[in-house]
């Protein structure tokens, strides 16, 4: 036998048998050696383009095709087959009324294709006009071609304004809750979104067969769109119906638990997913991370990520985003630090995920490791990636990288203004942030919920309240938001700020939500700088009565009590705490000093340089006292003399931080701390009476910038400077006047 006619029997049985080829290469050779031995066939050529189309091959199969003068139904269908799987899903669609037009019947493997370009084209109307063309042709009955149904009405709902409408649901197996609560969804959006839902149940109750896809569809789209009630409900008729759910359908419904933070059907699923060994699915396990990590159960996400044999890319975002939403920073950097040494490659998410730890633990050599890490991998023009770099450069004090950084993106959407503004907001550039709040409107972008906490941190930080009056009206009148309980803390602790106790005290009051511990807590706060005691008694019964183990107003009672010299009074309320079990949290400061973190808790000594620490704060003391500073010790609640109180202030974490940056670092170096607990306020004056400082950090986070010794130099001669520090930072930036250190200081609750 000769080696062509050994080719032409080869070439023959590949096309009798055209799923044995399994690689690209095998059908390329087979191309190769057919346009040698086989004369023209257009039987043959369909072939081998339906062999192409499922490498997915489009060059060759165009090829063949055009080679066709008349092109049978198969040919038709693999090219079509090859447009939609290549993404050219127009030309896919032009070829269906090509062939359409040719008077050629479609076959029902061919709709699953034409019904995807619908849908990445966004054509809902051709979509429902090649639905019209299955049922005339009689092709209804066909499982993939409803599948492909199911799924076309499942995506074009979701593209609804608002995708669906919420409805709230906690059994899975008991009855539901009726409702149809909308959530804030328009009546026209709800109707859209319904109408969707209709089609899409109608097309599952008229396929005459149903299998675990058709259930996975309708489940997942009706989760996806918020149909939570819906969703449920179908998992049990999936039920009724002798089918079992698998790794997908667990998958879709664990969100819902996450959302409404059901813990303990959550672990029903989970117990589910054990017994049927869906467990080792990462698909699932990222479901289950997340769903734990939603519960606050950071424990059980980080079980469920250990457990796993293999680990993907997305596994791995998982449990890393979980980390960073639940606080546990330095687990999250651990985790993405191990990720890649597993070598995965980090994808967009994964930044957008890390760099908020960065952002809240101020490490900023880190967040520039991790930027330079997004400029080389080609992630720089990600829109959310450089909203996160924005956020993190101005939370770790560089207000100018932030802003550079959102100069240089082409597009700008909520998020990106949001975090501007805010940066600017907590740097105490309050005119710039409201500039830029003016922008963004101007360029058409709504403002939501968030950016007016900006724009109110931004107000409070400058003491606009006439500003801070006319944005919170226009929030609810101009653009429908209503005022929430960030919002309603904000004018409080605007008023609050601006001496207009009665009014924040009524305004509070007043609120159409009942207000909570916290907003209270920041009118006492108030109460406690302009030294009203007898409203803050008022205010702290407010407290006790919503959050009668509110620790911090028990302390700052007992300090009130203390700074007016009751001290019967201040000691009831500690004794009262200590009945009580409540236990004020110890203050906390760390620095990051040569890539180590440094920590110092009032009053330690444990720290291997505590002498020279020591020593550093008392030489800088004797310095400044000798400029004409004087210890303000007003504020240090101790029933002992002076001169033990001015050495008391010693034992403050932020001053052993801060001195302990001092001797560890040269001249010109950026020191930043970070704290736990809230600052409060008290004055102080440094250089006589020439720099009045009136400290007080009004944000649980903030950032507070000190200025150089030259800068402070030229504050000194101007009379009415007003600058943001800390309490207990009393003498620090006076210290600074000697070291020429610029310091951050930022606190975590």
């Amino acid at each position: 036998m000769t080696s062509n006619s050994t080719a032409k029997t080869l070439v023959k049985t590949f096309l009798r048998t055209p799923h044995s080829l399994k690689t690209k290469f095998q059908a390329k050779q087979l191309l190769a050696q057919f346009l040698k031995t086989q004369p023209y066939s257009p039987s043959s050529t369909s072939i081998l383009i339906s062999v192409y189309s499922n490498f997915n091959l489009l060059h060759p199969s165009l090829f063949l095709f055009n080679s066709l003068n008349s092109p049978p139904l198969l040919a038709w269908k693999s090219i079509i087959k090859c447009y939609a799987n290549s993404g050219h899903f127009l030309n896919s669609l032009t070829c269906f009324v090509q062939m359409r037009s040719f008077g050629i019947y479609p076959v029902p493997n061919m709709f699953p294709f034409v019904l995807k370009a619908c849908v990445f084209l966004k054509n809902l109307r051709l979509g429902e006009s090649i639905h019209g063309c299955i049922i005339r042709l009689g092709l209804d009955f066909d499982l993939f071609t409803g599948n492909a149904l199911l799924n076309m009405y499942a995506k074009f709902q979701s593209l609804q304004p608002n995708g669906g409408h919420k409805v709230f649901a906690f059994n899975v197996f008991d009855g539901m809750p009726k409702s149809d609560e909308l959530c804030g969804t328009s009546a026209q959006e709800k109707g859209a979104s319904i109408i969707q839902l209709d089609r899409m149940t109608k097309v599952l109750e008229m396929m005459p067969k149903r299998d675990v896809v058709s259930w996975n569809t309708v489940i997942a789209g009706n989760a996806q769109n918020g149909m939570y009630e819906e969703a449920l409900r179908m998992v049990r008729e999936m039920g009724n119906a002798n089918m079992k759910p698998d790794s997908f359908t667990l998958s879709s419904v664990l969100p819902i638990f996450a959302e409404y933070v059901d813990v303990i059907k959550g672990k029903e699923i989970h117990g589910y997913a054990i017994r049927h060994w869906f467990d080792s699915d990462c698909y699932l396990a990222s479901s289950l991370i997340d769903m734990y990590a939603n519960c606050a159960r950071i424990e059980d996400s980080c079980s469920v990520f250990n457990l796993l044999s293999k680990r993907d890319d997305i596994s791995w975002n998982s449990i890393i985003a979980a980390c960073v939403q639940n606080g546990v920073f330095d687990e999250g950097l651990k985790l993405f630090r191990q990720m890649l040494t597993a070598e995965v490659k980090p994808r967009d998410v994964t930044f957008s995920s890390i760099m908020p730890a960065c952002a809240y633990l101020t490490t900023l050599h880190l967040g520039k490791q991790l930027h330079g890490y997004i400029i080389r991998g080609g992630f720089n023009d990600n829109m959310f990636i450089a909203s996160s770099l924005v956020d993190m450069y101005a939370k770790c004090g560089n207000i100018k990288a932030a802003r550079w950084i959102f100069n240089q993106m082409e597009h700008h959407d909520m998020v990106s203004w949001t975090a501007i503004i805010m940066g600017y907001a907590l740097h105490g550039h309050a005119h710039d942030a409201l500039l830029l709040f003016k922008q963004m409107e101007m360029d058409g972008v709504k403002p939501n919920y968030v950016s007016y906490i900006a724009v109110f941190t931004a107000c409070s930080h400058a003491g606009l309240t006439e500003e801070a009056w006319r944005y919170f009206n226009s929030m609810s009148r101009n653009h429908g938001i209503k005022p929430g309980l960030e919002h309603y803390a904000a004018m409080a602790d605007l008023l609050g700020r601006a001496g207009k106790l009665e009014e924040a005290y009524e305004f509070i009051g007043s609120m159409h939500i009942a207000p909570t511990g916290s907003i209270w807590s920041t009118l006492l706060s108030a109460c406690r700088v302009h030294k009203n005691l007898e409203l803050a008694e008022k205010v702290a019964n407010e407290i006790f009565k919503v959050d009668p183990e509110n620790v911090g107003a028990y302390v700052l009672m007992s300090n009130m009590y203390a700074a007016a010299r009751r001290w019967k009074d201040a000691a009831k309320m500690r004794i009262f705490m200590k009945k009580k079990g409540i236990r004020k949290e110890p203050a906390c400061s760390w620095i990051e000093v040569k890539n180590r973190v440094h920590t110092f808790i009032s009053g330690d000594k444990s720290h291997p340089l505590y002498d020279r620490i020591f020593e550093a704060l008392k030489d800088l003391l004797e310095q400044i006292e000798r400029e004409g500073y004087i210890p303000d010790t007003n504020e240090d609640f101790h029933d002992v003399d002076e001169e033990q109180k001015k050495y008391m202030i010693f034992s403050h974490s932020e001053r052993l931080a801060l001195a302990f940056g001092l001797i560890s670092t040269p001249a010109g170096t950026t020191i930043r701390i970070t704290k736990n607990i809230r600052m409060g306020s008290v004055h102080a004056e440094i250089i006589g009476n020439r720099l009045k400082l009136k400290m007080m950090l009004r944000s649980k986070a903030i950032v507070a910038r000190w200025p150089t010794m030259q800068q402070l130099a030229q504050m000194a001669d101007s009379p009415n400077v007003t600058y943001w520090v800390d309490n207990h930072l009393l003498n620090c930036l006076a210290y600074c006047r000697y070291a020429d250190h610029h310091v951050i200081m930022r606190t975590i609750m």
